[in-house]
């Protein structure tokens, strides 16, 4: 390959790179192992012999087959079978995908509900409703033909259509909420916090594959129900937050307000919802240490010495 040709397959690259790594992160939840499949797409591409007509296609097709492939992995599988398992919480700049124009498109509510869809199902989904692509080249993508797809974009859309209004609530009421649920957890208010929680209510609590424990609670190992009994867990955990000292403050994660608890320097767990109506739908406790490494790093923190291998060619 001539030092022009590479030079131009490197800004080829460079210029969906941000999607790519939006749309793997979106397909496997996960960001550290959304930038290894964009990497491995970058050797492909780098060693790709014959010219492409379609970087952005060529390049779109690696990385879902990737992903198709890493879901069907073992691992994979073992983990999404978790009905405690929550996507990773990411600040949109720490994961360099600020660019997504909608938040509720990376929201951690949305990425709940891609979660629960099949690989492919949530590769079609995407690339038809958020990457614009169209039926047949859809049916390339995944290796299907275009009625297959359909069917497969009906059914996604039946199931992300059920829990639509949770996905685009104003970022004020959102801040709002959130606000006065750390207030009434922090006091032990399980009334006030009742009258926050939507009836039907759920909460994940994700302590990963081995659990967490703070004090005498622990993490839940399948999603809880209901107004009064979150209340009671929460203002149980928050509790224990005293005692250990946790620090809560407030970020953008999955483009909405959250919050990061931290140890230090370094995060605990994290707190994120997701409301309509006036009301707190779903809460989210994401405690998991090995996935909370795009939370961001707080403010007057020192640098880490090394930072983990983005991805970059």
């Amino acid at each position: 390959m001539t030092t022009r040709s590479a030079a131009r397959r490197l800004a080829e690259f460079a210029s969906c790179r941000r999607d790519l790594v939006a749309l793997a992160y979106r397909m496997l939840g996960d960001m550290g192992r959304a930038e290894d499949m964009v990497q491995e797409a970058w050797i492909r591409w780098e060693g790709h012999e014959v010219e492409a007509s379609s970087p952005r296609a060529y390049l779109t097709t690696v990385v879902t087959r990737l992903c198709l492939n890493e879901l069907e992995s073992a691992r994979a599988r073992r983990e999404e079978s978790r009905a405690d398992r929550l996507p990773e919480p990411v600040d949109l700049d720490e994961g360099g995908i600020s660019h997504v124009e909608r938040a509720e498109e990376v929201s951690m509510a949305f990425m709940v509900l891609l979660q629960r869809l099949t690989p492919a199902e949530r590769a079609v989904l995407l690339l038809h409703d958020v990457f614009d692509f169209d039926h047949r080249e859809i049916a390339d993508l995944v290796g299907n033909n275009a009625a297959a797809c359909r069917k497969l974009l009906e059914r996604a859309r039946q199931h992300v259509a059920m829990e639509r209004r949770i996905l685009a609530a104003r970022p004020d009421e959102h801040r709002r909420l959130l606000q006065a649920f750390l207030k009434a957890a922090s006091a032990g208010d399980t009334r006030a916090l009742v009258e926050l929680l939507a009836d039907d209510a759920t909460l994940i609590s994700d302590g990963g594959a081995e659990g967490r424990v703070l004090g005498r609670q622990r993490n839940l190992p399948r999603p809880l129900h209901g107004a009064a009994r979150i209340a009671a867990f929460a203002s149980a955990t928050a509790a224990a937050a005293r005692e250990n000292a946790l620090h809560a403050e407030e970020r953008q994660l999955n483009g909405q307000p959250a919050v990061v608890f931290w140890t230090g320097d370094r995060p605990f767990s994290a707190l994120l919802l997701a409301v309509a109506d006036g009301k707190i739908q779903r809460v989210f406790f994401h405690g998991d240490l090995s996935r909370l490494g795009y939370v961001g790093r707080r403010p007057g923190a020192p640098a880490p010495r090394s930072t983990r291998d983005r991805g970059d060619p």
